[in-house]
Formats: structure tokens, C-alpha cells, sequence
């Protein structure tokens, strides 16, 4: 199994470009299946990810070809409606696939997805919105056997919850349906509204993404098209919290900032000096960090829960005391047990986790528990005194591309090692 070994207390210079967003990439590619033809979709990261999603086209038929960040889908030759097993298990992402699957063929079967564990993160909103737009679904076994009798119909569901996963699913499940299809209490993220952006271009007719309310008119066939994926909004706050927490200097090119528009008071509140203009974000970090008075996750448009361990980690080396409170997963400070092996001080009580800054962080051997921990160690790495070797680094490939070749790239002191 390979490690990343870091040697801390470098400062950071230069400038990083920021990748396609996995959390886009991933239901934009799902979505090729609706679209019987060719779809190019660019700027797509190289992620696990992302390469057990192409898989996953592969295996139903599809025929995908990658050269350089452009993922081309063609799906007119979509043979089957099952994915396998051990597919399922690579990601949680992967349950995005059931409503395209059976909105194309009238039936879907997979088992439960699998993925970072991160607490209980239940499909039963995803699967009650797909029986009311007509879906039969009977769960046995671990396993979900879907079919749909004619076409799925549309119809109006109010989330009890405001679900990414689950907004993606009615979305896909419902652009081809009959009638019109109305989602209440919608996920706002910008990866919903690129998602939507990419089916409107295949034909789809989605009003109202990026609210809390969207109207999907149902239409009897989508085309292939060529799209570009949103920057990794996500990839954006980790980078921006290694120039934080190392006291230096970063340009990060190819940024939405209007995505992070609640992350950067975080920032300037904790005394990093940040400038934006043309798709570029410049952040100037103090000696020393102040401390965060509290921390909310919320969904979007609040501070993202994949922010929260990035952001734990350049904490733990402030002036002061942070407190985060974690509204969104209830497991989702795994990463902290990691971070007190590298000497920080956090004390967690349920969803609370309070971090009082110390001086310094010393190297160790940590764990990557998951994919926003993982890259919260390898941050806190950059910064503790000595070396620090991060395993089970399979989780931030997930969703990071290449981190140790960025970092090296801005004068960070990291190798992979198998």
C-alpha cells in the first residue's frame, strides 16, 4: 500500500490550478446514459472516483474513452441495467446511477453503495422520491431489484432534507418522464446546477437550479453534448488552508469564488489576507494563525461539511480556541484522533469538536480514515516539525489528482512511497 511522507516546515510559493469537481464529475457522467449518443465532458478530474465510474459505463455497455481531463461517453450501445457488486462498494457516489439506469432501461439492479464512512448516510430518501415518480424497488439482501412499468411520472416531492444525492437521483430519474416533475426543498449546491446545466444542453428542460425549488418538464429523449465540469470548490478551501496553516503565499487559478463565497470569511476571520479577479484567488497567511470562533457545517449555501477537516487542521495550530460544530455527519471527526498523534489539542463532544491552538505539530505516522481527513493530515503534515508518513492514502485519491505533484509543485517536501 502506498504512503505519502512529508517533511514539514516549508513554506509554500506559486501557484496551483484547480481540478474538475468530483462531486460534479460524478452525476454528469451518470447522466451520459440518458443521452443516447456521444457526450465529451471536459475538465474531468483523474480521481478513483471518477475511474470507478467509467467502469461502471463500461460494464452497462458504453463505450468511454479518455484523453487527457476529457472523458468521452457513448451511450448507444447501453446493453444492461445491473452493476456489479464490487462496484457498488467502491463509492457512495455510485447510487447516482440507479435513477439513470432506470429511466433508460426500465429496470435497475445493484446492491447498496459502499464508500467513506462517515456515519449514517441512509438511501431512503433517494429510494421514497423514486417510488413516487412510479419506481418499484424492492430491498432484499443488501440488494435493490427496480423496475418501472411504461415510463416514470412526474409529480411533486418535498425532501424532508435537502440531499445532494438524493436531488441528483429525482433529477435524472425524472427529465424523461412523464409530465412534470417539481423538487421542494432542493440541494442548492453548484454541482446540482452543473449537473442540470449539462441535461439542459442534451435537451432536458430544468428550471430553478441553485434554489431551493426546481421544475424538471419531462421530455421523450436527450442527445450527447460536449460540457466542461465547475472547478473542485473543495479542492480549492484544502489548498487555501496548506497556505494558511505553512504562513505563506498561494495563487490558485481556475476558482469559482462565488462557490466559497462562506468559506472566506473563515479565512479572513483567522487572518489570511485573500484577493480575487478572473477566475484566479490570491491568499497571504499571517506567521500565525487566529482562531476561529465557531465553525456551523450546514448545506449549501453554509459552510460545506467537506470543508470541516481542512479547516480542523490549520485550526490546530492557531492563537486561541475554534469550536466546530458538525450539523451534516455525525461521524465526520474520525480525522481528530489522527490529528492529536501529530500533538494537537481537540476535545470532541458529539457533533462539537473544540480545538485549542498549540505552538507547534510534530511528525508521526497517521491514518487516512477518508478523503477530506486524509487531506486534513496531509495539511497538518506541512506544517509539523519533522516527518510525517500519512497511509491508507486511497481515500485522497478519491478526490484529490496528483496532491503530493501540486504540492511538490509549490515547494512542499512530499513523495509517495509504495
Amino acid at each position: 500500500m502506498a504512503k505519502l511522507v512529508i517533511e514539514g516546515k516549508h513554506k509554500l510559493s506559486g501557484a496551483v490550478n484547480i481540478h474538475g469537481a468530483k462531486n460534479s464529475a460524478l452525476p454528469v457522467l451518470a447522466a451520459t446514459l440518458l443521452a443516447k449518443g456521444t457526450s465529451e465532458i471536459h475538465n474531468c478530474p483523474m480521481l478513483s472516483d471518477v475511474a470507478a465510474s467509467v467502469r461502471i459505463l463500461r460494464h452497462l455497455g458504453c463505450n468511454v474513452t479518455r484523453s487527457g481531463d476529457c472523458v468521452t461517453v457513448d451511450s448507444l450501445g447501453l446493453n444492461r441495467s445491473d452493476i456489479p457488486d464490487t462496484l457498488m462498494r467502491e463509492m457512495r457516489s455510485s447510487i447516482v446511477f440507479l435513477g439513470a439506469i432506470a429511466a433508460r432501461t426500465g429496470e435497475a439492479h445493484m446492491s447498496f453503495p459502499g464508500g467513506c464512512e462517515l456515519g449514517t448516510r441512509p438511501i431512503d430518501l433517494h429510494l421514497s422520491a423514486l417510488r413516487q415518480l412510479g419506481m418499484e424497488i424492492l430491498e432484499e439482501g443488501g440488494r435493490l431489484e427496480c423496475s418501472v412499468k411504461g415510463r416514470l411520472r412526474g409529480t411533486t416531492i418535498a425532501l424532508a432534507f435537502p440531499s445532494v444525492g438524493a436531488t441528483e437521483n429525482i433529477i435524472l430519474a425524472s427529465v424523461t418522464a412523464e409530465g412534470t416533475t417539481s423538487i421542494l426543498n432542493a440541494a442548492r449546491e453548484p454541482e446540482i446546477v452543473d449537473l442540470c446545466n449539462y441535461l439542459n444542453k442534451c435537451g432536458a428542460r430544468i428550471s430553478g437550479a441553485g434554489e431551493s425549488a426546481i421544475t424538471i418538464e419531462g421530455v421523450d429523449s436527450l442527445y450527447g453534448c460536449s460540457h466542461s465540469v465547475i472547478p473542485d470548490r473543495i479542492e480549492t478551501v484544502t489548498y487555501m488552508a496548506a497556505a494558511a496553516i505553512t504562513g505563506s503565499t498561494l495563487t490558485l487559478k481556475n476558482v469559482n469564488t462565488g462557490h466559497i463565497a462562506t468559506v472566506l470569511p473563515v479565512f479572513r476571520e483567522a487572518g489570511c489576507t485573500i484577493a480575487s479577479s478572473g477566475g484566479e484567488l490570491k491568499i497571504s497567511a499571517p506567521n500565525r494563525l487566529n482562531r476561529i470562533h465557531t465553525i456551523r457545517t450546514m448545506p449549501y449555501p453554509g459552510f460545506p461539511t467537506d470543508a470541516q477537516a481542512p479547516v480542523m487542521a490549520m485550526m490546530s495550530v492557531a492563537d486561541g480556541t475554534s469550536v466546530f460544530i458538525e450539523n451534516i455527519f455525525e461521524s465526520r471527526y474520525k480525522h481528530a484522533g489522527e490529528l492529536i498523534r501529530l500533538g494537537a489539542k481537540i476535545k470532541i463532544e458529539g457533533r462539537v469538536a473544540i480545538v485549542e491552538g498549540v505552538k507547534r505539530l510534530y511528525g508521526s505516522e497517521v491514518v487516512s480514515t477518508d478523503l477530506r481527513g486524509g487531506a486534513a493530515l496531509v495539511i497538518a503534515g506541512l506544517a509539523a516539525e519533522g516527518i510525517t508518513e500519512v497511509t491508507q492514502i486511497h481515500h485522497i485519491d478519491r478526490g484529490y489528482e496528483k496532491i503530493e505533484e501540486n504540492l511538490r509543485g509549490i515547494g512542499a517536501v512530499i513523495k509517495r512511497v509504495d
